[in-house]
């Protein structure tokens, strides 16, 4: 039996089930005059104007079954995907820009998606449409800064080791849109985002920089986040002063729980990993595999995560008690703290290192690879290993120690194999670990 094809499956099988028109399918319905969004009931008639907007990997195939349901009811709309990602669209324009880091097509599409939040009025209903990515994608610049300052500080946040809560921070004090802003651009018309989580604990405020949401977080703390990662003699001098001004007082902070803007916003989420991981499961069972939800909040550093995992994966094996084959399933997502010059994203490198500590322990397949088909600046979703993964390379003369040291993991598996490559799910809840021991 190959566990490593089987591994992929069950992984597959995780990402069918949080597929965007599936899941707005379910949560969206037109019927004998009424409009279903979740838990809420509405009559389309008693809105003047409906507009869609929305960011995120997800968002594009989010936004096209939306037009399926609403169809010419659909007053205006625009949303703003990652560069391959995008669909035909009749209704809601779309734009392709730079993920993970923003570029000039996010910010003029983030321009277009204010100026539609800004026409809405109280007899109007906004429809915002917000996956993974949508932090990068829905991104504009503070007074006093430039598209220029912005890059740089969001290429120094995403290679730093901060976690995306951290990351969201500052990104949420440098924008009118996120932490809350997008919701007090739309007031007061009725407003209801539907969600695909991509983070920890499902945490709204986080996901897509919580354009509609309360923020909990301030000035002050944005600034800590750039203290503790060393950032601040990097941080470009006009992205450092507005932060300073604000936490002086002298910028307007996000709008926080309990301000009047949000009476009128629906926050629904509507896909998580969780979602995924019980998919995954239910495929692990069909190749009568016994399986195991161990965690769906894996966060950290990813060395510190994958001996956690090949830990777990042992202790598994070792337990006479427990049936075998069994899969063990985590979800979450980690970060990895770039040292060297190499090409990878966390799940490679992540994989990488397990196969290191897999080497003198046979039975035991792991896989690592995100839901959005992508994995760092790269066209792999991520790898999968086992014992053999790292002494095989060597017999090829291929050096595993060395691509590991230069954070080249990508060049690694394209070298030695290992990759799982979908191409861009147009999907987002976060990392699936797969961990299959014989």
């Amino acid at each position: 039996m190959n566990y490593r094809t089987i591994a992929e499956q069950i992984f597959l099988a995780g990402i069918n089930s949080v597929l965007p028109e599936r899941l707005i399918s379910k949560e969206m319905l037109l019927k004998e005059g009424w409009l279903r969004l979740g838990h809420l009931n509405f009559s389309p008639d008693e809105f003047e104007n409906i507009y869609v907007i929305g960011a995120g990997k997800a968002s594009a195939k989010m936004a096209a079954e939306v037009e399926k349901i609403l169809g010419p009811r659909i007053t205006e709309g625009h949303i703003v995907v990652k560069y391959g990602h995008s669909c035909k669209l009749k209704y809601i324009r779309v734009t392709e820009a730079g993920h993970p880091v923003p570029d000039s097509n996010g910010f003029k599409a983030t321009g277009k998606i204010v100026e539609i939040a800004g026409k809405a009025d109280k007899n109007d209903l906004v429809i915002c449409l917000l996956s993974g990515g949508g932090s990068a994608l829905l991104s504009d610049f503070p007074e006093g800064s430039s598209p220029g300052e912005m890059i740089t500080l969001n290429d120094l946040l995403i290679n730093c080791g901060a976690c995306i809560t951290e990351i969201n921070a500052v990104r949420k004090h440098l924008s009118i849109v996120k932490g809350g802003q997008l919701a007090r651009t739309a007031c007061p018309a009725t407003l209801v985002s539907l969600i695909l989580s991509d983070v920890s604990g499902d945490l709204l405020d986080v996901i897509a920089s919580g354009p509609t949401t309360p923020d909990p977080t301030t000035f002050r703390q944005a600034i800590m986040v750039l203290e503790r990662f060393d950032l601040t003699a990097s941080v470009p001098a006009g992205i450092l002063r507005y932060l300073t001004e604000g936490t002086a007082g002298n910028r307007s902070e996000t709008p926080k729980e309990g301000d009047p803007v949000f009476e009128k916003t629906h926050n629904i989420l509507i896909g998580t990993n969780k979602v995924a991981l019980e998919a995954a499961k239910l495929k692990a069972l069909d190749f009568n595999i016994n399986a195991v939800i161990i965690d769906t909040q894996l966060q950290g550093d990813t060395a510190t995560v994958a001996e956690y995992i090949v830990e777990t994966a042992l202790r598994f094996k070792a337990d006479e008690s427990e049936v075998k084959p069994v899969c063990l399933l985590f979800g979450g997502e980690t970060t990895v703290k770039m040292t060297g010059t190499g090409l990878g994203g966390r799940n490679q490198h992540l994989a990488l290192l397990s196969a290191f500590l897999l080497q003198n322990h046979p039975g035991i397949t792991v896989l690592s690879a995100g839901t959005d088909g992508t994995d760092g600046p790269t066209v792999a979703a991520g790898a999968v290993v086992d014992s053999l993964s790292w002494p095989d390379a060597l017999r090829e003369n291929i050096d595993p120690a060395k691509y590991l040291a230069e954070f080249d993991s990508y060049h690694f598996f394209k070298k030695a194999g290992g990759h799982i490559i979908t191409g861009p799910t147009m999907t987002n809840v976060m990392d699936i670990l797969v961990v299959i021991i014989e």
